[in-house]
């Protein structure tokens, strides 16, 4: 892969005001793989008596990690959409602690790459989450 196509996926990521919010930081992208980190953050809290984040950060940290895995693909272009994302948590998210979310374009046509995710907290043999996703391939 390029580093100007590494380089325009991570400014991508990095203007969306979303992640931007969410305090996302790309540790790694390239080759169809991507790497964000989201720190724990107390106005994401979903359940105020155990402090664990809120299942739609969460989400938001998967489906932005697994566009950027595609957006880096050497088979397909800089734009990219979600089309589905599925989601299976498995854990609440352990309080206080960074989610680093990994994600991999496994198989990719002339229309949609497929995508694998998992999210963990700072103990990474325990995944919060699991996705699988499908994401357009624009103009490929």
């Amino acid at each position: 892969m390029s580093a100007d196509k590494a380089q325009i996926a991570r400014q991508f990521i990095e203007f969306l005001p979303h992640a931007k919010a969410l305090g996302m930081q790309i540790v790694s992208i390239g080759d169809g793989m991507a790497e964000i980190t989201m720190p724990y953050d107390e106005r994401f809290i979903g359940d105020p008596k155990t402090g664990v984040i809120h299942g739609g950060a969460v989400s938001a940290l998967m489906d932005t990690c697994g566009g950027a895995a595609v957006m880096c693909h050497p088979d397909a272009p800089a734009g990219t959409a979600t089309i589905d994302l599925r989601i299976d948590y498995m854990r609440g998210a352990t309080p206080g602690q960074a989610i680093t979310a990994k994600a991999h374009v496994y198989h990719i046509t002339r229309s949609v790459a497929f995508v694998r995710a998992t999210a963990c907290d700072e103990d990474t043999d325990r995944p919060v989450a699991t996705a699988t996703g499908a994401f357009t391939v624009e103009g490929r």
